[in-house]
């Protein structure tokens, strides 16, 4: 049966005659697996398939050139042959297709084929189409960001280590994939880039989808972007290829795009069916240059393996698949009592004692408002933790860091951020482009390398194209990777205030509905003073902060949408204003308000 490859040292440029082999093995097991799960879904004994046949050569490749539990991965659903070649085997893949509770991907609660494992530095994959770029490119400036903050003691990471994202032709048309690329190459992020080009997204030729039909002649003029270009079915050249733009990416002179041109002999999925699409002198023309038909001819033609060398190759692969799908099946399912595990953290419960203080506080100082409170209370946490980082829409004081003792400095639209750059520096405070799926997808990567984002979206009627990274990303992590990974991510938006038709197209409660109902987010909106907003924002990072067996963090999600209306109420005062009472303020949010404002909340606090 197969094993787990071992951990192994980088890459070389010269390939042996074993190298070959498994190069062969590994592209001729993924492709058989596929063909099993395709057996299994037509004997109803799993319920979808979807398949990398096709991509096995540049995926192979790209295992061959990185190294598994020291790199980062986050592939999409046709990287089978990628996490084979990290060392994934293939009754963890069959487990994943059958449900089964000891799925190492997602304990049996998602797709198949969304690959996932914490033990090889594979992040979780979830359904949606291109959302991993952002987070790719968020856990790669983690390295940065660990190199150069000086406060945080333990540093997770290798001196060269990258990160790798992948997607197909078709993603390339979301707008997160530029702004992946847009941030990757501004910052310079250690991130490979690599894109399988079958020349279909479903029946959507790359044509139709891609100005000119090539995504690498529109990304030429990226700043500090090595794009490279390489035929995915040859193996040889996508080592190649791959082996010198990951070399580009470990020196620290940017980010790498490989764009590879593979086949797609099978369906989209088995949901799918190309026939009606594809005419049969195209496929044919295909499945003459498939991969798996070309390789091993040229590895005899070329001396590097005899025709039984070959064949003993094949017997294994389907011996090794017939063990794995005889202990797939027969692995037990999730019992139907653990389907609402790790919604949340099952270590930290917000509710509990430990996050309860004095029953009778007792104010100091002047009273003064919301914002000045918001300020001192990520003063504080910032000083507490330096893993906390800030960033969003203007919420620096300045981008031109050089300019920081010539000016005042801005610090947010509402200045609840003034001074934060100053005192903890540029690469703590800092500001992000106007894109809220860049600020949030970031943020989701960042927190899954340990740091602690706050990020702030400038009004709530901007935060929807953030909706996608929030709801179907941030919120489902710790849940659908079942408990193997988690997000520690707290946003806050402000909405309603003193402009007459400010945030006023999207009302309180149709947000509080909105993000309430992400299950595994804590979504507030304290209405009534300056007190329970600050004690808010001062509970979630504190919640995020607290240390776990797994080191990870208590929600599924861990975001925390601290929603603040701009006031000029006194910390004191417990009046309401017109201006500043959502209609949302239920007594849920109100109690819970008034219960947090009890952790060292002092009027102003420095």
């Amino acid at each position: 049966m197969a094993t787990r490859a071992q951990p192994r040292p980088r890459a070389t440029k010269s390939l042996s005659k074993a190298d070959l082999l498994d190069m062969y093995r590994l592209m001729l097991l993924s492709r058989r697996l596929d063909d099993k799960e395709i057996q299994l879904k037509g004997q109803n004994k799993i319920f979808f398939q979807i398949s990398g046949a096709g991509h096995e050569a540049v995926l192979v490749a790209a295992g061959k050139v990185l190294r598994p539990a020291y790199d980062w991965f986050y592939p999409y659903y046709r990287d089978r042959a990628l996490c084979l070649a990290l060392g994934m085997t293939p009754t963890e893949m069959l487990l994943s297709a059958v449900g089964a509770a000891e799925d190492p991907n997602s304990g049996g609660r998602q797709m198949p084929s969304h690959w996932g494992q914490k033990a090889l530095n594979i992040v979780s994959q979830s359904s949606p189409t291109g959302t991993q770029l952002l987070q790719a490119v968020g856990c790669a400036e983690a390295r940065i960001k660990y190199e150069r903050i000086d406060g945080i003691a333990e540093k997770p990471i290798h001196d060269d280590e990258l990160v790798y994202v992948s997607a197909g032709d078709g993603t390339t048309s979301e707008g997160e994939f530029w702004e992946a690329l847009n941030s990757a190459s501004n910052l310079r992020l250690p991130i490979l880039f690599l894109i399988e080009d079958n020349g279909y997204a479903i029946s959507v030729p790359v044509e139709v989808q891609t100005a000119g039909g090539s995504v690498s002649k529109l990304v030429r003029n990226f700043p500090a972007l090595l794009v490279e270009e390489v035929d995915g079915c040859d193996p040889v050249a996508s080592y190649d290829v791959l082996l010198r733009a990951s070399e580009y990416v470990r020196q620290g002179k940017g980010p790498a795009l490989v764009h590879a041109r593979v086949h797609r002999p099978y369906s989209h999925s088995l949901s799918d069916d190309e026939r009606l699409y594809r005419p049969p002198k195209e496929r044919e023309e295909e499945a003459r240059t498939d991969c798996l038909a070309v390789f091993p001819r040229r590895l005899v033609s070329e001396g590097f393996a005899s025709e039984a060398e070959i064949e003993a190759v094949k017997r294994q692969v389907e011996e090794d698949v017939t063990v794995a799908a005889d202990m797939a099946l027969a692995s037990p399912q999730p019992e139907p009592e653990t389907a609402l595990l790790y919604v949340y953290s099952p270590d930290v419960d917000p509710t509990s004692e430990q996050f309860d203080t004095e029953d009778d506080p007792q104010f100091a100082g002047d009273p003064t408002t919301m914002v000045d409170l918001l300020n001192a209370c990520m003063k504080d946490e910032m000083a507490r933790d330096p893993r906390i980082l800030v960033f969003g829409e203007d919420v620096a004081d300045v981008s031109r860091h050089q300019y920081l003792e010539q000016v005042k400095g801005k610090g947010g639209v509402f200045t609840v951020t003034r001074g934060l750059q100053r005192r903890f520096g540029s690469d703590r405070v800092y500001n992000s482009p106007l894109a809220e799926a860049n600020i949030v997808g970031r943020a989701i990567g960042l927190a899954t390398r340990g740091l602690k984002p706050v990020v702030e979206i400038q009004f709530f009627d901007y935060i929807w194209p953030a909706y996608h990274q929030l709801r179907n990303e941030l919120a489902t992590l710790r849940w659908r990777s079942s408990n193997a990974f988690s997000s520690p991510v707290v946003v806050r938006v402000t909405y309603g205030g003193y402009l007459k038709g400010g945030s006023t197209i999207t009302s309180c409660e149709t947000s509080s509905r909105r993000y309430g109902g992400a299950r595994a987010t804590r979504s507030r909106a304290p209405s009534w003073s300056g007190s329970p907003t600050a004690g808010i924002s001062r509970v979630a990072p504190f919640i995020t902060r607290r240390p776990a067996p797994s080191c990870l963090p208590p929600f599924r999600g861990s975001a925390w949408c601290v929603r603040a209306p701009r006031s000029t109420l006194t910390a004191s005062s417990e009046r309401r204003s017109a201006a500043t009472t959502p209609c949302c303020s239920s007594s849920t949010s109100t109690s819970i308000a008034r219960r947090t404002t009890r952790r060292r909340i002092r009027g102003r606090i420095s």
